[in-house]
């Protein structure tokens, strides 16, 4: 095997350091886990098709400018894949789907409503719900107005209620923080600089936020985000806040206001939000409101990681194993008839002790027989692996 890799020749079959384990961050699913990805995949794609999102594909690899683009000091930013092409061209993996946005919503009919199910990639610290490719299940919305966000709230309490997952939504506004920095006498230049160590409180706890902030003359803006929520409705941006509760309601969606969320792309403008998992202790689900081509616009990703983790979903089994004894025809014939009938067969040529360990590994309920007998007969026996209850069919 030969792999290109900017620009570079590598043959596996000459390195002694060639392994077969996967990279770091990066994993195989087989099995019942790969099945109950796919049905989580088809739960949420099904959803967002209930709320008006058309799907939409786009490029893994994408030229390193526009991937970074004016967004370069975000964390997610700086943990770009890097590479090159044969041309020395600088190139970068998808991190996100967002700023993609810019460029498949040009010239579209608004509101734009997209989603997009697929990989991305970002080389950062691994731990339990985050690996560095992993799937994002977004949807936005080119185009986008406070009642939209609510009923986004409203699709995801939707996608979480048939998931069996209990969660919490946390809102805040990012023109309410710009507001409290400004009265503050906090920079403006250094507003995104103090909104990304907001956003790290959780990971890095107050004591060093608290150090750092001090490098800004920002560190009285932790006290104020202690405040209750009655302190926050004299500021302007708060309207906002509220106006997406009104909605909210409206949806029978509830929604906890956090002053101390930030959220840390700076392309967000106003409302931000997550969806959190108590049980895991990560959020699932993050977005907000953001200017696309000068259009606002809102939307978020679903990580699929933490929330398979997470799901109560029936994992669908293999319906019969159909033991052919010296009776391939029939076997085939009957096993096609079955399919037809929407069953989930799989056929087994083979010994019968073979046949039943197979169908013990896989936790396959029902063994059907077909031998000479059967064949002549035109009828087969169909035993209940679990209970041992016998029946029959016709083949």
């Amino acid at each position: 095997m030969r792999l290109w890799s900017a620009g570079l020749e590598f043959d596996s079959r000459r390195s002694p350091f060639f392994k077969m384990e996967t990279v770091k961050g990066f994993r195989d699913f087989l099995g019942e886990e790969a099945v109950k990805r796919k049905l989580i995949l088809d739960k949420i794609r099904e959803i967002f098709e209930l709320y008006g999102f058309e799907p939409a594909e786009t490029p893994i690899i994408e030229y390193e400018e526009f991937v970074k683009k004016e967004n370069q000091e975000d964390d997610a930013v700086r943990d770009i894949f890097k590479l090159k092409d044969r041309g020395g061209r600088k190139l970068a993996l998808r991190y996100e789907f967002t700023f993609q946005l810019k460029r498949i919503s040009k010239n579209k009919k608004l509101p734009f409503k997209r989603y997009q199910i697929g990989y991305n990639f970002r080389d950062e610290p691994i731990k339990k719900g985050r690996l560095r490719q992993f799937i994002q299940c977004d949807a936005d919305i080119v185009g986008a107005t406070i009642k939209d966000e609510a009923e986004n709230f409203a699709m995801l309490k939707r996608i979480f209620k048939e998931l069996k997952i209990p969660v919490k939504t946390f809102v805040n506004s990012r023109k309410l923080l710009n507001e409290i920095l400004k009265e503050n006498k906090v920079k403006e230049k250094y507003f995104e600089d103090v909104i990304r160590l907001i956003d790290k409180l959780d990971k890095l706890g107050e004591k060093e936020i608290k150090k750092e902030l001090k490098k800004y003359n920002a560190e009285k803006v932790l006290e104020i985000l202690k405040n209750p929520i009655s302190f926050f409705k004299k500021y302007s941006s708060y309207q906002d806040i509220e106006e997406l509760e009104r909605y909210c309601k409206m949806f029978g969606v509830e929604i906890e206001f956090k002053p101390t969320l930030a959220r840390g792309f700076s392309y967000y403008t106003g409302n931000v939000f997550e969806v959190w998992s108590k049980k895991l202790g990560v959020s699932l689900v993050g977005g907000g409101t953001f200017m696309v081509n000068g259009i606002q616009s809102t939307g978020f990703g679903l990580g699929l990681e933490p929330v398979f983790l997470l799901a109560d979903i029936e994992i669908p089994r293999i319906d019969y194993i159909l033991i052919s004894l010296n009776q391939d025809r029939k076997t085939i014939k009957l096993a096609e008839k079955l399919r037809s009938e929407g069953k989930k067969v799989i056929i087994f040529y083979g010994k019968p002790s073979k046949a039943l360990e197979y169908a013990n590994s896989y936790k396959i309920s029902n063994a059907i027989f077909i031998g000479e007998k059967e064949a002549n007969s035109g009828k087969a026996k169909v035993k209940n692996l679990k209970t041992g209850k016998e029946s029959f069919i016709k083949i």
